[in-house]
């Protein structure tokens, strides 16, 4: 093997789909600075898709002195993964956010006395990362990080906003948002977010838009609604913003059996929204026999994108996913989930690739 040509090396591994590479670069010190070369790694940009995986959140209570890794989820070859983040000088890591192959995450500075945060681009494949500039721990505390490519960055709470994109400095901006945003996302040049105009005694949730364009000029949001959508907000309990693909925008939560204040569900809807046509449909309805477990749990996570999306709640112990890649709708369960706690699992996509640099 040593005495092949390093180009001929590069073409007979550029043949491998990407699970097979990344398998072959833990074998050896020689295999991994082989499959990590930049030629390599050009090679095999136009050749390699991306891995999607759904990516666990670590829980708020993790030690810290516990290994910091990410772990993560093939549906495809239905196994759990683990990526770990030793390579990073900060204590903690918290990942937050993917897009692109890249994964953002906040992290405690390396020295406790200043207990600052710092938020993190990185490659958990290649282990390359950079850190974005200064920001203040409210943020972290306080703030959705958004991300929609390497260079777009915001950093969202009801009061303000945060936008990075590219240069050496945040531009903030007010948001005057009537409340704090509930699953916001960014969908290319606009931001959307559910947030609640009701009474103290009767949620009333709304769906709010603004462009970043206009975000650093008139800093207004937009209701966004037509009188043809109805009711489509009140049938839902605690609904949820997740991004679809291209130009759709899901929303999830339980169906209420009826309009009074506090109606049970009789199981989670998965609603979606056309962008340019702004009409909904219903992409997905949780199966029965499913929908019975979170019944007895007041509380449930949502996460994922594209076409899938992933729920938890307590005392469930898997999670539940619903992907409709193949083109056909298909509900199951992910057991063997990482970690312990109260069950509430939190997560994102994460297109794993060993193409994307921070």
């Amino acid at each position: 093997m040593d005495a092949l040509p390093q180009d001929t090396l590069h073409q007979i591994f550029s043949s491998l789909p990407l699970r097979q590479i990344m398998i072959c670069r833990s074998l050896s010190k020689f295999f991994n600075q082989l499959l990590t070369s930049p030629s390599f790694l050009h090679l095999i940009s136009t050749q390699s898709p991306p891995l999607n995986l759904l990516a666990l959140r670590p829980p708020h209570h993790r030690h810290l002195s516990s290994p910091s890794c990410l772990h993560v989820f093939d549906p495809d070859l239905n196994q759990w993964l683990r990526f770990p983040l030793d390579f990073l000088p900060f204590r903690s890591p918290h990942p937050v956010a993917s897009s692109l192959g890249l994964v953002y995450l906040w992290g405690d500075s390396p020295d406790p006395p200043e207990s600052t945060k710092s938020l993190v681009v990185c490659n958990p494949l290649t282990r390359q990362f950079r850190v974005l500039p200064q920001l203040g721990s409210a943020w972290s505390r306080h703030g959705s990080v958004l991300v929609d490519s390497q260079t777009r960055v915001m950093v969202l709470t009801e009061l303000a906003a945060l936008y990075f994109s590219g240069s050496n400095q945040w531009l903030k901006f007010s948001s005057n948002l009537p409340s704090k945003p509930r699953s916001p996302i960014l969908v290319f040049d606009s931001v959307y977010a559910l947030c609640d105009v009701g009474s103290p005694w009767r949620c009333q949730w709304k769906l709010f838009h603004c462009t970043i364009s206009k975000l650093k000029t008139s800093q207004t949001w937009t209701r966004l609604e037509k009188h043809e959508w109805g009711d489509v907000f009140d049938i839902l309990k605690r609904p949820r913003l997740v991004r679809g693909n291209g130009n759709k925008v899901l929303m999830v939560g339980g169906l209420k059996s009826s309009f009074l204040l506090n109606a049970s569900c009789s199981t989670i809807l998965i609603l979606r929204l056309d962008l340019d046509s702004l009409e909904w449909d219903e992409a997905g309805r949780m199966p029965v026999e499913m929908f019975r477990c979170f019944q007895e749990s007041s509380k449930f996570k949502v996460f994922g994108g594209g076409d899938k999306v992933c729920f938890s709640a307590k005392r469930i112990g898997r999670l539940a996913l619903w992907d409709r890649c193949s083109g056909k709708a298909e509900w199951r369960w992910i057991d063997g989930v990482p970690g312990s706690g109260d069950g509430l699992s939190r997560g994102f996509v994460f297109e794993a690739t060993l193409t994307a640099f921070p």
